[in-house]
């Protein structure tokens, strides 16, 4: 009988996921606007085409049946419409990421717009906070182990964060482009008990990396139907080029079967159009190519479409975040992704100030308040990034998991429910009825959610940003929930170019 008991808690366990939030997904575009980007689209596809830099690649496009033409530089592909579509059919709409603590793990349906806010970008700064005097002073340093193990060990904590991107770029004299994949994701996983996700520096990890993944998750199996890991491939370079290094990166991942974000990021004004539609069509035809590859390396393999469009800056021509028009790509293409049933990687909460502050908070609640409503299954980029990407802020991030919890609320779908109805009757009635004729008794009911009260990180006498340092610092100061002493010794034996030795893990 405890057996039966056993496995029965063991398959709700394995049900488990976290809420985030489920909304009413905002269509900012029309049937007949998401047909006429579709269109758009496969026209792109076949003419111009895509250049493809990677001849292996080529091959499996040829074999498969698309047009391939010899080009001084380097072929050009294009697509057939059928080949579209039986990448899509095989694509699945349906995507599980595990974690080391099962009830973290992620169900991205296409079905469901349920909304998870992560971290992300591989920023090179990590912008640290000191209080001098009660005023603000900011130091620039580099990434390192211990940073990014410290960024880990404070978003295991945040209760809006659901999975991990790495964010900050491991840059120690130790770590080399050999070593560097493998202490990057070992170093998440051993920090943090939610999804860890994040790109291939060396291909030739690969392997050593997806073994540590099947050793945290407990074998092959476990790994292939929870995998604890994922990888994100920047295989498209705007405007429809497949690069070589990262084309030959996801026609790896995909054989190996492992969940895998097909991005591509468009700077508006630069490498794709400033206008919406123009936008909306280039990126959704860089994003249904490295599908197509996806699906013919592996039909059924798990993807994300990855749209990561942004605008660019005029005057120095950087990327900007925080501008209308990156509301509208960011909407339109999760509007796409939900045509296409395929999960979507999205973005949004990132400032474009360099130091947080009310013009950073801003620039995230424009974008936090606007794209999630769109249904994105994965939104990334959302905590503690400034300066575009370049700098990762653990405060910021703090911060920005408060306004998340805000965002979340906004976000909820109507309470106006008829089984209330003699709820909210007999609720009016009663405070009619009595001499003081206010509510406060009868909170929180018939509301289902907690009642908000105030910002959670409200200090009158120094401000938010100072509430956010002390809450770092304990969080620094509580116990890292590290893998198991035997795991870690297991995967130490196992997988070479670690260096736990090094940085003390």
């Amino acid at each position: 009988m405890s057996d039966i008991l056993e496995r029965e808690d063991t398959a709700q366990m394995s049900q488990k996921q976290r809420e985030g939030v489920l909304v009413a997904p905002r269509d900012r575009l029309s049937a007949d606007q998401v047909k006429l980007i579709d269109g758009i689209s496969r026209e792109l596809l076949q003419d111009p085409g895509v250049l493809c830099y990677n001849a292996e690649a080529v091959a499996f496009f040829k074999q498969a049946g698309a047009i391939i033409e010899d080009g001084d530089d380097c072929p050009r592909v294009r697509f057939p419409d059928w080949l579209v579509d039986a990448a899509l059919k095989s694509a699945p709409s349906k995507v599980v990421l595990g974690a080391r603590e099962p009830g973290n793990r992620l169900v991205l349906d296409a079905e469901e717009p349920r909304v998870r806010f992560g971290s992300g970008a591989e920023t090179n700064i990590w912008l640290d906070v000191r209080f001098e005097n009660e005023v603000p002073k900011y130091t620039r340093e580099s990434g390192s182990v211990r940073r990014l193990r410290e960024s880990a060990h404070i978003c295991d904590q945040l209760e809006h964060l659901d999975f991990f991107i790495r964010n900050v770029n491991i840059q120690d004299p130790e770590i080399t482009g050999e070593n560097k994949d493998v202490n990057q994701f070992y170093t998440s996983l051993n920090n943090i008990t939610k999804h860890v996700q994040a790109g291939l520096t060396s291909l030739d990890a690969i392997d050593d990396i997806v073994q540590m993944g099947q050793m945290v998750a407990g074998g092959a199996a476990a790994f292939q139907q929870e995998p604890v890991l994922s990888f994100i491939t920047c295989v498209i370079k705007s405007p429809l080029q497949f690069v070589d290094d990262t084309t030959k990166k996801l026609i790896e991942i995909s054989r190996r079967r492992v969940p895998v974000v097909i991005s591509s990021c468009p700077m508006g004004g630069a490498t794709g159009p400033f206008d919406e539609f123009a936008m909306v069509a280039q990126i959704n035809a860089e994003l249904l190519a490295g599908i197509v590859l996806n699906q013919l390396v592996s039909s059924g393999a798990p993807v994300l479409y990855g749209a990561v469009p942004v605008r660019t800056r005029l005057d120095n021509l950087n990327d900007m975040y925080a501008a209308a028009e990156f509301v509208h790509y960011n909407v339109d293409c999760a509007q796409m992704a939900r045509y296409y049933r395929l999960p979507c990687y999205s973005t949004a909460g990132v400032g474009d100030s360099s130091t947080p502050g009310i013009q950073a908070t801003i620039e995230k609640m424009l974008t936090l308040s606007n794209v999630p409503q769109a249904g994105a299954q994965y939104m990334h980029y959302a905590f503690g990034l400034l300066e575009r990407t370049n700098v990762f802020c653990p405060e910021q991030a703090i911060l920005d998991d408060a306004q998340i919890d805000l965002i979340k609320h906004t976000l909820q779908s109507t309470e106006v429910d008829p089984a209330d109805r003699d709820q909210v009757l007999s609720q009016i009635r009663e405070v009619m009825a009595s001499s003081h004729k206010t509510f406060m008794y009868n909170l929180p009911l018939p509301s289902r959610d907690p009642v908000y009260t105030c910002f959670p990180l409200e200090d009158e006498d120094h401000g938010a940003l100072y509430a956010a340092h002390c809450r770092r610092r304990e969080l620094l100061e509580s116990p890292r929930n590290q893998m198991p002493t035997d795991l870690r010794e297991d995967i130490s034996r196992h997988v070479p170019n670690l260096l736990i030795k090094t940085f003390n893990e």
